[in-house]
């Protein structure tokens, strides 16, 4: 729980920083470049002055719905060689979000804390703002990205038919739609969501890793789908918990990826029909507190599913800000 005291940081800043309204009437703050919806900022604020990483922590990056879920299920499996079979594995009676905590969200579920000692923690936070130290040690980050398009269209549904509700009694929300609308693409467009602008977010991460190969692991979600074995491996080997010839022999790394799979991570009670609680704390002495059910974080995780919900029209738009601002960089996606 944050206790957030009405002089710090937050209170400080909140009066100067640009506002702007974006898709579903929520309000946008932007700070150091990137926008945020109000709940998003006392506790990355907090993270950035407070969060200090254990010499050999691992912290897991992506942008919103760019599939933290799979990485932070993964991760967590490889470094603690968790299997199916084993009936006290966390990942079969915990969310991967509780496993894998945030280091700007407070996030409990029904189920009682883990208190394995697992060096490994989460963020959407952009690069530029990751406390300092994070940048300043040794630690490894490993960073998702996603097709922009498909992006879009996840973070969509998810505050179409999830946010939206959490936030209607408070705001009065009650849009939601079944067709995508252009004011939510140019919402999208403009960044104005949260740490958006989108492209801004793994331009930062990416950059970093040309620069700092030995300590950013950078992943795209379509390599990691279309070459699962291989990346597990390699994510393995980049944290420090390295397959053994016997364990690859033994089929761990696939017993692992079967774990962690979509179908069957979806299908697990806890996930079905347990909740999550995100604890924000705004003012002094008070927490807000919003419920969300695990299986709003398992919608299809398809490649590609932005065929379905965009029109010709918007998928032209998207891709050609992502070959403007990523092109010459050398990112690029298949479209």
């Amino acid at each position: 729980m944050f206790d957030l005291e009405p002089d710090n940081k937050f209170r400080q800043i909140l009066p100067t920083i640009p506002i702007k309204k974006g898709s579903w009437s929520m309000d946008f703050y932007q700070y150091e470049g990137f926008w945020y919806p109000l709940f998003h900022l006392p506790g990355m604020l907090f993270a950035q002055e407070h969060f200090k990483p254990q010499p050999n922590q691992v912290i897991l990056s992506s942008f919103p719905k760019c599939g933290t879920t799979w990485l932070k299920a993964l991760a967590f499996a490889v470094m603690t060689r968790s299997y199916e079979s084993e009936p006290t594995n966390p990942l079969l009676s915990r969310l991967s979000h509780d496993c894998v905590p945030f280091i700007e969200f407070n996030i409990r579920s029904s189920q009682q804390r883990l208190s394995l000692d697992v060096p490994l923690v989460s963020t959407h936070i952009p690069y530029t703002s990751l406390p300092k130290s994070i940048i300043n040690s040794s630690c490894k980050i490993v960073y998702l990205c996603r097709d922009p398009k498909d992006v879009f269209v996840s973070i969509w549904h998810f505050y179409n038919r999830n946010v939206s509700r959490v936030f209607e009694s408070e705001h009065g929300i009650t849009r939601e739609k079944d067709v995508l609308e252009e004011d939510v693409l140019e919402s999208f467009c403009q960044g104005l969501l949260s740490c958006g602008p989108f492209w801004d977010h793994i331009l930062g991460y990416w950059r970093a890793s040309l620069e700092s190969p030995e300590r950013i692991l950078f992943i795209k979600y379509e390599d990691l789908t279309n070459e699962t074995v291989y990346w597990v491996k390699k994510l393995a080997q980049f944290i420090g918990y390295p397959f053994s010839l016997e364990e690859e022999d033994q089929g761990m790394v696939q017993k692992i990826i079967d774990l962690c799979s979509f179908e069957n991570m979806s299908n697990l009670e806890v996930n079905k029909n347990g909740v999550m609680t995100l604890e924000i704390g705004i003012k002094k002495d008070e927490v807000n507190t919003f419920e969300f059910k695990n299986n709003m974080y398992f919608r299809k995780g398809k490649v590609g599913d932005w065929k379905n919900h965009l029109t010709p029209a918007m998928a032209k738009r998207i891709d050609q800000i992502t070959e403007k601002k990523l092109s010459s960089y050398g990112l690029t996606w298949n479209v």
